[in-house]
């Protein structure tokens, strides 16, 4: 999980700042978005599901799949862009998924006539009004309605696995230092609750930081350490490790690794997430 520092955050909202009191009208766009600048991996993987690959000029320093894409400009990530690279960039769309400086950024960028779709993609129902959304914007509309199609028999299919396994409870560990936990709202928790897992955090927003201790009291049948996920092993939980090791399910083998960036990604790759998420919970244990 990408944690972008206060100091980046901070920086980004004082360049947001800039322009944001001229706000002129945005005229309706006049045909399909021709130059998209992708500010967030699931929307940049969206833009090359449905087809609109092509009209991709600019993407954030964290979209990498699929590889094709690494050609292109950086243009910062999603709380911090360079809004000066993007207008470089001459786009007629900014699309992003919603973070905690979107309104910022499309503040200053439709203060100087360029389009910004930021959608929210925390559940699974998002994330097929993204893909639609996009597509309307692209010329894609058909495009989408099958990508989005595909999208639900894939996540029917898990769901059917799921059905016909014992549901085990899970702690989803997204940071360690401190120990950052999904909970309910994050689109994880949706994803969870559909490969058959029950996630044993219940409250205190989607993204809560936990006490160890509090951690030893929900005692979970599995914890999944997506902190992993495209870490290369540098921040991860040790099933040696002294104080992880007070936890029953560590202690009997259940602390599963879970690296597959799918997961962390709400787009057209969730059913994928969730087959990765399903073989994690209920993998030998």
């Amino acid at each position: 999980m990408i944690r972008p520092s206060r100091r980046a955050f901070l920086g980004a909202s004082a360049a947001f700042a800039i322009g944001a009191c001229r706000r002129p009208r945005i005229e309706p766009a006049a045909g399909p978005a021709r130059r998209v600048v992708s500010l967030s991996p699931s929307t940049t993987e969206a833009m090359c599901a449905i087809g609109a690959c092509g009209a991709l000029v600019g993407r954030s320093r964290y979209c990498d799949f699929p590889p094709e894409i690494e050609r292109l400009p950086q243009v910062g990530g999603y709380v911090d862009p360079n809004v000066e690279a993007i207008l470089a960039l001459t786009p007629d769309l900014v699309t992003g998924a919603r973070g905690p400086a979107g309104a910022r950024y499309a503040d200053v960028l439709e203060g100087r006539g360029v389009h910004v779709y930021a959608p929210r993609t925390e559940s699974l129902a998002e994330i097929h009004e993204m893909i639609h959304g996009l597509g309307e914007r692209t010329g894609h509309a058909d495009d989408a309605r099958r990508v989005s199609e595909a999208l639900a028999r894939d996540v029917a299919t898990v769901e059917e696995r799921a059905r016909a396994s014992t549901r085990r409870t899970v702690l989803l560990v997204f940071g360690l230092r401190p120990i950052v936990v999904g909970g309910p709202g994050c689109f994880v928790d949706e994803m969870l609750s559909r490969a058959g897992g029950v996630n044993v955090v219940t409250e205190g927003g989607a993204y809560p930081t936990l006490g160890f201790e509090r951690v030893l009291a929900l005692d979970p049948h599995v914890v999944l350490d997506l902190a992993a996920v495209g870490s290369a092993g540098t921040e991860r939980i040790l099933a040696g490790d002294p104080v992880w090791k007070k936890l029953r399910a560590v202690r009997e083998g259940r602390l599963r690794a879970v690296r597959d960036a799918a997961v962390l990604r709400p787009g057209p790759r969730v059913a994928q997430g969730m087959r990765s998420l399903f073989d994690a919970v209920h993998g030998a244990g």
